[in-house]
């Protein structure tokens, strides 16, 4: 192949090719080496770092370089020269082009065992806290538990059937055709031929391509993000638009919420705040615990879900507002003293503004659900500053076979 103009020549050429002894994995699902380079005329060498993706701890493998960064290089898996005991066939014929997975090729037990050590690594790097970790809570269905997905296709060439499916791994555009999914449920994969062969029946009417959507819900999988989904988890029963957010891996949610929940009640508050709520999941299921019990999401819609919810499960004692979680405690009649608050922000974690009214009003207990631990740990600092200790960090791997996690960090407010 070409070199890429913008190429950085130093220290390898494009595509020079690598025989590499893997440390680690990063919280990214990368395999990392490190290259002895000479440092200077006395002899000495610094160590460069080289990212091998699909590579495994303890492998040699033989890596070629694609891209030089200032202190590091990218580098594609050629072979596995020394394969690692934890090795193994990965299910999809697509593993490793398909940029959905990155951990197929390494046994479930030690998938959790990753990514226990990831959350305690990025504690300790991005909070600079050394504290225990809890052991991974594995999923019940390490395969066949993805109850969403939402397959891409972009504009269809003339005369030609588009790519439907995901981004290829290492890229950012290039979608990788998908005709299944084996992390997706069975009812979702059923389904997916005829959604793929009603978009390429219609491929012209797409102007720009689109993003479909597959829900199943109990079995019924729903592709309008309009349509009415209703969940089961525990005793409770949860509808929610298709298209909105819920937790997509059912079978591991009843033990996650009820860790969540029980961690929120264990500081004896007697009111909870669920901030960014959705369609009520937590505060809903935390409500027999508590006396009153508020939540606050931005979506208009999850909010009046929610509000339905609470009144098809007969629950009497919670009240759903539709505001910014960025301005919702001068709206929150409870003592803070006597209050827990959930706290599950999106990927890219709080914002500061969140942060520092959520601190200014200083709740009693505070229980952090994240669905990414590097932006949790972020955040994490803003608490230690403001006197919080650290209580339970539990991990909880909603998501087998790849580089995510749910991380659930409780809090505990200065005397």
């Amino acid at each position: 192949m070409r070199e890429p103009k913008q190429f950085r020549a130093h220290p390898f050429p494009y595509h020079h090719e690598l025989d590499l002894r893997v440390e680690t994995l990063t919280n990214m699902g990368q395999g990392l080496a490190r290259v002895p380079l000479p440092d200077g005329a006395d002899g000495s060498t610094t160590s460069w770092v080289v990212f091998v993706p699909f590579a495994l701890p303890g492998e040699l493998v033989r890596a070629r370089v694609y891209r030089n960064h200032k202190n590091y290089s990218e580098a594609d898996l050629v072979s596995v020269l020394e394969p690692s005991p934890h090795r193994v066939e990965p299910r999809c014929p697509l593993f490793g082009q398909c940029g959905g997975c990155q951990y197929q090729q390494l046994a479930y037990p030690e998938q959790l065992a990753w990514k226990t050590r990831q959350v305690a690594e990025l504690l300790e790097h991005m909070a600079g806290i050394t504290h225990p970790v809890a052991p991974a809570i594995p999923s019940p269905q390490p395969w066949a538990y993805r109850s969403k997905i939402t397959p891409h296709f972009n504009k269809p060439r003339p005369g030609e059937k588009p790519a439907i499916g995901f981004l290829k791994s290492g890229t950012r555009f290039n979608i990788l055709d998908v005709p299944a999914c084996p992390i997706a449920t069975d009812a979702i994969n059923a389904r997916l031929p005829e959604v793929r062969a009603a978009v390429l029946a219609r491929q012209d009417s797409y102007p720009r391509g689109a993003t479909l959507l597959l829900r199943d819900s109990s079995g019924t999988v729903h592709t309008d993000s309009k349509a009415l989904a209703t969940e089961t988890v525990g005793p409770l029963t949860f509808d929610h638009l298709a298209g909105d957010f819920f937790q997509n891996n059912p079978f591991i949610l009843p033990a996650f919420v009820e860790h969540i929940t029980a961690q929120a009640a264990s500081s004896g508050a007697t009111c909870l705040v669920d901030a960014y709520c959705g369609s009520g999941l937590f505060a809903l299921a935390a409500a027999a615990r508590f006396e009153r019990v508020a939540g606050v999401e931005i979506s208009a819609s999850a909010v009046t879900q929610a509000r339905a919810n609470a009144e098809r499960n007969g629950i009497t004692n919670c009240t759903f507002l539709a505001a910014s979680a960025e301005a919702i405690f001068e709206n929150i009649p409870f003592s803070a003293g006597q209050t827990s608050v959930i706290i599950d922000p999106p990927r890219a974690g709080c914002t500061p503004e969140f942060l520092a009214q959520l601190l200014a009003w200083k709740p009693r207990h505070v229980v952090y659900v994240s669905c990414n631990p590097a932006t949790q740990m972020r955040d994490l600092n803003f608490f230690t500053t403001a006197g919080y200790t650290l209580g339970a960090i539990q991990p909880f791997d909603l998501f087998p076979q790849t580089k995510h996690l749910e991380c659930v960090i409780t809090l505990h407010a200065p005397e």
